[in-house]
């Protein structure tokens, strides 16, 4: 039978070769928010095994929307250029689309490296962080700065010229994060939106600023390419935000022209309790695809080729992605297209490790 999991599929217009997705993984290697060669080894490791898409990791759409100084951005022409190589060397060894996840940290920006902790950044290089009301991250952490119309007429505008530089460095989509505690997940969630203007209290009101957000970058992003968002389904804390919340926000994106919503959940605040073990978020996925008709993308812990193959073969997704086990393995799709005798084309050069695969090999561009 023939494998649904590297069947091909249309993501909003843009075919992608097969239904495995890389998903964005930061990387804390940037300078001034300059991918440089770790990130190119990094990204092109994964073109060489074949996925359907790789994303390049949650990237900043202005200085202070960085995770970390050691976070990429693509807020000016340094950074642009630099993801413009990039880009152009993972398409000429393979048949990858390339994504890019446009983020803004909010309040969970100006820390230091995982590696170094990950708490905030003292003295200098630190930065006031900006979010939707003035609510801590952690005890002891300063209080944001609430935003006010500036501040949210000045990101809107970084969203909206991050996606004018994606287009011109040649990604062929766009995802705006609106997920893991950043800043418009923070909108999202009354645990983190106190607001009493236009952008809190009621849902319809929390919802208003992302989905601003996303129809800006929805339009100065080239039509023809697609546009999506990803979204933690809930907070795993009583009285955040939830599934039931989520299922409304993504039928309101479906209108302003969403390709499809990466499902994912957690990391708005740290008194969430979750309950993990493989495929965990599947579930979450699925409700949402039945719910409002968008594609979606099923991730967490989804590792084994058997187990991806039979989330897209029940319908419970449209793509899967990994992030942790490409890591580990960066040859995971050629692996997965063995075990579920799929053809996969390698890179000519490669083609040789095992001619099973490689029915067709990818000739490289140079």
């Amino acid at each position: 039978m023939t494998s649904q999991l590297f069947s091909e599929f249309d993501l909003g217009g843009l075919p992608l070769p097969n239904r495995v997705v890389v998903s964005p993984m930061c990387q804390y290697a940037a300078r001034n928010g300059v991918p440089g060669p770790w990130h190119h080894a990094h990204l092109v490791q994964f073109a060489m095994s074949g996925p359907g898409l790789i994303f390049v990791e949650a990237t900043g759409v202005e200085p202070e929307g960085r995770i970390t100084p050691g976070c990429t951005g693509l807020y000016d022409d340094a950074t642009e250029a630099a993801f413009a190589g990039i880009v152009g060397f993972m398409k000429s060894i393979g048949d990858s689309r390339v994504g890019i996840q446009l983020s803004h940290s909010g309040r969970k920006g100006s820390t230091v490296a995982p590696w170094e902790g990950g708490g905030l950044i003292e003295g200098e290089g630190a930065w006031i962080t900006d979010a939707p009301s003035a609510v801590k991250y952690l005890p002891g952490w300063p209080e944001p700065r609430a935003m006010d119309d500036a501040a949210l007429t000045r990101v809107k505008d970084a969203f909206v010229d991050s996606a004018r530089r994606a287009a011109r460095a040649g990604f062929d989509l766009v995802e705006v994060h609106a997920a893991h505690g950043y800043l418009l997940h923070q909108f999202l969630s009354p645990i983190t939106n106190t607001r009493t203007d236009q952008y809190g209290g009621s849902l319809e009101n929390r919802m208003r600023y992302p989905l601003e957000i996303f129809a800006a970058v929805r339009e100065a992003f080239p039509a023809d390419r697609p546009v999506m968002l990803r979204l933690s389904a809930t907070d795993w804390i009583e009285g955040g935000w939830d599934m039931d919340s989520s299922v409304t926000f993504a039928a309101a994106l479906k209108d302003l022209g969403c390709a499809a919503v990466d499902v994912t959940s957690g990391g708005l605040d740290q008194r969430q309790v979750i309950t993990t073990g493989p495929g965990y978020q599947v579930g979450f996925a699925e409700t949402i695809r039945r719910e409002t008709g968008l594609p979606v993308m099923a991730v967490g812990q989804i590792t084994d080729p058997v187990q991806a193959e039979t989330i897209i073969a029940t319908g419970q997704a449209d793509l899967v992605a990994l992030a942790r086990g490409m890591l580990w393995d960066p040859r995971w799709t050629w692996k997965a297209a063995l075990a579920l005798g799929a053809e996969i084309s390698l890179p000519a050069p490669y083609a040789r490790c095992n001619p099973a695969l490689a029915a067709k090999p990818f000739v490289t561009r140079s």
